[in-house]
C-alpha cells in the first residue's frame, strides 16, 4: 500500500522525529491502529439525516426525509430494492452495511447554519452517527461539511447548489452528488440564447447567501458572454415572504428579463408576485418580458402552479427520465408515498446508497477508507446516466437537465418538461477555478 493511500485511510500518524525537527510517519498496525469517530461496534450502524423540517425549504426537507427512510428500508432488505437493482456497483445486497442493520436519527436544520451545525453535532456526539447527510441550503451544507471535517465523519451533502460547496469551501470528508451554479449557467445559456435572443437586459433578484451569490454570478457570466446586459442585481433576505417591494423597481429598470435566483418558498413567492405585477404581459424594448428560474424543482413548480408555464430553468434530475434507475426509484417512492419524488429526494436517496456502497467496497466504516472508495468513483444506474465523483474536489459530474414549465400539465405532478439533456462535457470545468484546498481526510478519534 502506498504512503498516500495510508495517509488517506488515516493509518499514518506523525511519530519519530529526525533531522531538523522533521516529523517522520510511523505506521501503526494491528490493535494499535487509532480508532475513528463513532466506529460501529454492535450489530447496527447509525446515520444522521439533517434536513430542513421548518423554514423556507421545509418542503424539500420533507421529501428528503422520505427518501432517506426509503433508502434505509432498501439497505436493510425491505421493499423492492429500488436502485439497488440498477446501480452498476453490486456491493450492496440488502443486508445492511457490512452486515450491520442501518438505523438513523434526524435533525432540523431550520435552513439556518447555526441550527444545522448544532443538530449535526448532537447526532455525532450523542447519537453516534458515523455519517451526516442532508440539507437544502448551501449555507447549511458548507457549515455542516466543515463540522464533519473537524469531527472526523463523512458528510454526504444533500441539496446544495452553490459553487462554494465543492469550490472554495470543499473538504476531504465531504461529497456532493447535486450539480452546481456553474453547471446551471453552462446548461441554460444556449437555450436562453436560442429562445430569447442574445440582445437582452436582465434584472437579478438574488437570495442573500452564498448559493444566491454564486448562482447570480454563474448566470450573469454565461448570459453576458452571449451578449446580454445586466442592468441590476438586488439581494433579498432568505426570510422574505412578500417580494412586491423588490418587483416594483423592475418595471422602471428597462430590463426585459427577470432572473429569480431564489429557491423553495422564496421562488414560489417571488414568481407569484412577479406575475401579479403583470410582468409576463409586458413588452419592453420591443420584446416580450421573460422570467428565468436558474434552479427548478418539482416541489417549487407545484407551489407556483400555473405561474411556471413556459419558464425555463435547470434541474439536477426529474422523475420523468426514462433510464432504468429513475424508473426503479420512481416506482419505489411512488408505491410508498403515493406521488413522484422531487430532485431533493433523488439526491438524498442516491447519497445514502453511495455512502453505504463505498463502505461496503472499502470493507470499513473508517472515513478515510470511504474517501478513497469514493474518489474517482464512476457509476451508472442512478439516474442522469454515467456519473463520476471527481477526486480533486469531490464533485459529481453527470448530464444536466434544462426544463420548462408545461403549458398543458396533465396532473399536479406533471408541471415541468425536459427540453434539453445537457451532456456532461458541456458542464465540466477545471477543478481549480473556484479555489479552496481539499486537504486530507480526518478519521477523528
Amino acid at each position: 500500500m502506498s504512503k498516500t493511500n495510508l495517509t488517506r485511510r488515516g493509518l499514518l500518524r506523525s511519530g519519530a522525529v529526525a533531522g531538523a525537527g522533521v516529523a517522520l510517519p510511523t505506521i501503526f498496525t494491528g490493535s494499535s491502529v487509532a480508532a475513528f469517530t463513532n466506529e460501529p461496534t454492535g450489530s447496527t450502524v447509525t446515520l444522521g439525516f439533517n434536513v430542513p423540517q421548518t423554514g423556507p425549504y421545509a418542503d424539500e426537507g420533507a421529501d428528503e426525509l422520505r427518501a432517506y427512510e426509503l433508502a434505509v428500508e432498501h439497505l436493510n432488505g425491505g421493499g423492492d430494492g429500488g436502485m439497488l437493482n440498477t446501480f452498476s456497483s453490486k456491493a450492496l445486497n440488502g443486508s445492511g452495511i457490512l452486515g450491520k442493520k442501518v438505523q438513523y436519527v434526524t435533525g432540523d436544520t431550520q435552513t439556518k447554519s447555526d441550527a444545522a451545525r448544532a443538530s449535526a453535532k448532537s447526532m455525532i456526539e450523542k447519537d453516534g452517527a458515523v455519517m451526516i447527510t442532508g440539507g437544502s441550503s448551501s449555507g447549511v451544507a458548507v457549515a455542516v461539511q466543515a463540522l464533519c471535517q473537524e469531527a472526523g465523519v463523512i458528510f454526504m451533502a444533500g441539496l446544495t447548489h452553490s459553487n462554494d460547496t465543492t469550490g472554495k469551501d470543499k473538504r476531504a470528508n465531504g461529497f456532493r452528488h447535486f450539480f452546481n451554479s456553474y453547471m446551471s449557467g453552462a446548461a441554460l445559456a444556449p437555450i436562453l440564447a436560442k429562445n430569447y435572443g442574445t440582445d437582452r437586459k436582465a434584472y437579478h433578484l438574488t437570495a442573500d447567501y452564498n448559493w444566491g451569490y454564486t448562482t447570480e454570478e454563474a448566470i450573469r457570466n454565461s448570459t453576458e458572454a452571449m451578449g446580454w446586459e445586466t442592468v441590476a442585481a438586488v439581494k433579498t433576505p432568505l426570510t422574505q415572504t412578500d417580494f412586491s417591494s423588490y418587483i416594483a423597481p423592475v418595471l422602471q429598470s428597462g430590463a426585459d428579463v427577470l432572473v429569480l435566483n431564489h429557491y423553495g418558498g422564496n421562488m414560489v413567492n417571488s414568481l407569484t408576485n412577479a406575475v401579479q405585477f403583470g410582468l409576463r404581459e409586458k413588452v419592453v424594448n420591443g420584446k416580450n418580458f421573460e422570467i428565468v428560474v436558474p434552479l427548478y424543482s418539482r416541489l417549487m413548480a407545484k407551489g407556483a402552479g400555473a405561474n411556471v408555464k413556459g419558464i425555463y430553468g435547470s434541474t439536477n434530475w426529474h422523475w420523468s427520465l426514462q433510464d432504468e434507475g429513475t424508473k426503479a426509484f420512481v416506482k419505489s417512492f411512488g408505491t410508498k408515498y403515493g406521488f413522484p419524488p422531487s430532485q431533493a429526494a433523488h439526491t438524498c436517496y442516491v447519497q445514502a446508497l453511495l455512502y453505504a456502497d463505498a463502505v461496503q467496497r472499502a470493507g470499513s466504516f473508517n472515513p478515510c477508507a470511504v474517501v478513497e472508495a469514493l474518489e474517482g468513483f464512476e457509476f451508472d444506474g442512478m439516474g442522469n446516466g454515467k456519473t463520476l465523483y471527481r477526486a480533486e474536489d469531490h464533485q459529481c459530474f453527470k448530464d444536466v437537465l434544462v426544463v420548462r414549465g408545461k403549458e398543458n400539465p396533465t396532473s399536479e405532478f406533471d408541471l415541468l418538461e425536459i427540453v434539453e439533456i445537457t451532456p456532461v462535457e458541456q458542464v465540466t470545468y477545471d477543478a481549480s477555478i473556484f479555489g479552496g484546498q481539499l486537504g486530507t481526510c480526518n478519521p477523528g478519534a
